[in-house]
C-alpha cells in the first residue's frame, strides 16, 4: 500500500500565492487545502488535522501569531510562517508561539516547498538510537526516548523544535555546538535561513526552564562559538 500523502494547510489571504504554493506542493506528493482566514484556519486544523501549515503572518479575522498559538493548544504540526515584514520584532513574536521556520516575502515557491521538506526530513531525538538513558543535569531530567522534559518532577511544555534544540545540546553536555551545528542537528544539513533561528529557540527554551542567561544552569551561552549544555548547578 502507498503511504497516504501528507497533509498541508496554506493559509494566505492572496489568492494567487496561496494557488502557486499549493500547486507546488501538490506536485511535490502533498494532500493541500488553502484557507485564507485565521479563525477558519484555526477550525480546519483542528478538524482536518494537517501535519503541515504554511501560515501568513497578516490574515484577516486572527493574525498568523494568534492562529499559530490557538494550533499549538491541540497540535504538533510543523508550523513555517510567511511574512512580508523583515524586521526582528515580527520573527521574535512569530516564533515564540512555536512556529518551526520562517520565510520572508518575496519567495519562491520551488524554495518554500524545498523547506516544507526538509522540516519533514528532521531527526527526532538527536539521532538516538531507542533505549538511551534519561539525562539528568541538576533539577532537570530530559528523557529522549518518551520525549519529555522535568523541571523539578513537573513537566516542562516544550514544542517539537524546543524540545529538538535541548536533545542535540544534552546529547553531547561537553561540546559547544555552533549556530550552524545545531542547524544540522535539529533542522537538517539541507536547511537554508537565518541562523539567528537557533537563537530564538533557545531563548523560549531557557524562557521555559527558568533559566537566567546571565547566570545559566542548563543552556551556556560559548562566547564566540554558540551553546552547550550547563551542568544544572
Amino acid at each position: 500500500m502507498q503511504p497516504a500523502p501528507v497533509r498541508a494547510l496554506v493559509v494566505d489571504d492572496e489568492p494567487v500565492l496561496a494557488g502557486t504554493v499549493a500547486s507546488y506542493l501538490d506536485r511535490a506528493g502533498f494532500q493541500t487545502r488553502m484557507v485564507a482566514d485565521g479563525r477558519e484556519a484555526v477550525e480546519v486544523a483542528r478538524g482536518w488535522a494537517p501535519e503541515v501549515v504554511v501560515l501568513d503572518l497578516g490574515l484577516p479575522g486572527l493574525d498568523g501569531v494568534e492562529v499559530c498559538r490557538q494550533i499549538r493548544t491541540f497540535s504538533d504540526c510543523y508550523v513555517l510562517m510567511l511574512t512580508a515584514r523583515a524586521d526582528e520584532v515580527d520573527l521574535l513574536v512569530g516564533l515564540s508561539v512555536g512556529a518551526d521556520d520562517y520565510m520572508t516575502k518575496p519567495f519562491s515557491a520551488r524554495e518554500l516547498v524545498a523547506r516544507v521538506q526538509v522540516l519533514l526530513r528532521r531527526p527526532r531525538a538527536g539521532g538516538l538510537v531507542q533505549g538511551s538513558a534519561r539525562r539528568i543535569f541538576g533539577d532537570l531530567v530530559i528523557d529522549p526516548d518518551a520525549r519529555e522534559v522535568e523541571l523539578g518532577g513537573v513537566l516542562v511544555d516544550l514544542t517539537r523544535t524546543e524540545f529538538d534544540v535541548l536533545d542535540a545540546l544534552s546529547s553531547q553536555p561537553r561540546f559547544a555546538y555552533s549556530r550552524r551545528q545545531l542547524v544540522d542537528a535539529v533542522w537538517g544539513p539541507d536547511w537554508v535561513g537565518d541562523d539567528r533561528l537557533v537563537d530564538v529557540h533557545v531563548a523560549h527554551v531557557r524562557r521555559k526552564l527558568a533559566d537566567d542567561p546571565a547566570s545559566p544552569r542548563y543552556i551556556c551561552t560559548v562566547r564566540g562559538v554558540g551553546y552547550r549544555m550547563g551542568t544544572g548547578r
